[in-house]
């Protein structure tokens, strides 16, 4: 398994996240984004208004490459962010649910390659004291 317990229930609590994907003259797009953790494959789904008529759909056709970035303040005294940091591949797909007249089955479906996890865990230690956990996740081929 790629995200550990209490990383899937921080993204299972989040609304919102930003996709960061490569355009085709190199140049980057950041998006806020609806998504969901599909836990049967381990990876985040990402879902939106005329999604496969979107640039961050299309730009996946030339570059696969991605970072998806979840985070919120926790508390502003004292001053604690969380931050959940995935970066690895994306592929276009289609959701296993029908569409609605809005949302269509396209989805963008991110594989993590690497993970780095941010104050999620541990409440009781000092904000600035806290140490990023950045680990790389196992692909089946290692």
């Amino acid at each position: 398994m790629s995200f550990k317990p209490h990383e899937i229930e921080y993204l299972n609590s989040a609304d919102l996240g930003r996709l960061a994907t490569i355009q085709p003259d190199g140049t980057l797009q950041n998006s806020p984004v609806g998504f969901s953790y599909n836990e049967a494959l381990g990876t985040i789904d990402v879902v939106g208004y005329r999604m496969s008529k979107s640039k961050k759909f299309r730009n996946l056709a030339t570059n696969n490459t991605v970072a998806f970035v979840v985070d919120d303040i926790a508390s502003r005294s004292p001053w604690r962010v969380r931050c959940l940091e995935i970066r690895g591949t994306a592929e276009q797909a289609d959701a296993a649910r029908p569409a609605s007249a809005h949302i269509d089955a396209a989805i963008i479906r991110i594989t993590p390659k690497r993970i780095i996890s941010f104050g999620i865990d541990d409440t009781d230690t000092e904000p600035h004291d806290l140490v990023p956990d950045s680990r790389d996740v196992p692909t089946t081929a290692d």
